[in-house]
């Protein structure tokens, strides 16, 4: 579900560390602490895609989720579709402290610039991500695996589910397709 886009061959694996990676500066005092999970799945790469975020009270509470069926979309896009989710709905409760949690170590590495961004597609989610992240005042950033990651892969499964039913209405010469050009020699 998470095959990256050309970006993983250009940049090297560090080991993976489960330390979270801080975006922001601490707060004087985390009185609130969120934990926000996200994912995205995507068919076909591009094909249909589903996002999903999760959003948890320190005590692992889920205050919020919300799942989206999309597409056509790559798997990456997919991921940051459920992070831009998930900081829609952390906006809403504005936690002194957001811990965003993903099982895509590109899209957390590429968040906490660790890697550039050489997808085209990819660098204008990039920057809705950070604009989004504006507000809070202090948000750190985690990979981890997909088995903790559980809920929100769920809810992107079921979104991308949603997502196929509605290409396979689509008749399949009417599908979103890349472009083509025909040229005819003399």
């Amino acid at each position: 579900m998470h095959a990256p886009d050309s970006d993983a061959a250009t940049n090297p694996s560090p080991p993976c560390s489960r330390e979270p990676l801080p975006l922001q500066g601490p707060p004087e005092s985390a009185s609130r602490h969120l934990f926000l999970y996200v994912d995205g799945a995507a068919s076909g790469n591009p094909g249909p895609a589903g996002a999903a975020a999760v959003l948890k009270d320190a005590e692992g509470k889920t205050l919020l989720e919300k799942a989206k069926a999309f597409g056509p979309a790559t798997n990456n896009v997919a991921e940051y579709q459920g992070l831009l989710i998930g900081l829609e709905l952390a906006a809403q409760l504005k936690p002194d402290l957001l811990t965003i949690r993903s099982d895509s170590e590109l899209m957390v590495r590429q968040v906490a610039g660790q890697y550039k961004v050489r997808a085209p597609h990819l660098k204008p989610l990039l920057r809705q991500v950070k604009r989004l992240l504006e507000p809070f005042t202090s948000v750190e950033i985690e990979h981890i695996p997909r088995t903790r990651n559980t809920e929100a892969d769920k809810l992107a499964r079921k979104a991308l589910e949603k997502s196929r039913e509605v290409d396979a209405t689509i008749p399949p010469d009417a599908r979103k397709s890349g472009p083509t050009k025909k040229f005819r020699l003399k």
